[in-house]
């Protein structure tokens, strides 16, 4: 099983309603994908848009990447966005990685993407885990 993570930080709130627009539709088309086992998606308090999927390869995982809605909103995350980053890596079990999990490996695995106004976090990784309280 390949396991995908991404987290997402929004560089203006006048991003916002289309961005969301976009991560849900996003979000149904992954759900939706051949290969897919498990799609979730949550905002934390720190205004970061967070992704965990489980597939059962990387190549159905690649498949949605560049297929759809998600390949449409990419390149317009590169504008949106001042953080964003993304970690992959291959476990045995189809279940979800915990959200601790998730940012322990984005932060000590994972890679920024590119985005035109990167915020001193975006290169070193630097961001608090996800609180969704």
């Amino acid at each position: 099983m390949t396991v995908s993570v991404t987290r997402l930080k929004l560089r203006s709130p006048r991003f916002l309603l289309p961005f969301i627009v976009y991560a849900l539709r996003s979000a149904r088309q992954a759900k939706r994908s051949s290969g897919s086992v498990a799609t979730e998606v949550t905002r934390d308090r720190h205004g970061a848009f967070w992704t965990r999927s489980v597939w059962t390869d990387q190549a159905s995982m690649r498949g949605f990447m560049m297929a759809g809605v998600h390949r449409t909103a990419m390149p317009k995350l590169l504008d949106w966005c001042d953080e964003a980053s993304l970690v992959h890596w291959e476990q045995d079990h189809a279940t979800l990685p915990e959200w601790d999990t998730a940012h322990r490996r984005l932060v000590s695995e994972g890679r920024p993407s590119k985005v035109r106004h990167p915020s001193p976090a975006h290169e070193s990784l630097e961001f608090p885990p996800p609180d969704r309280r």
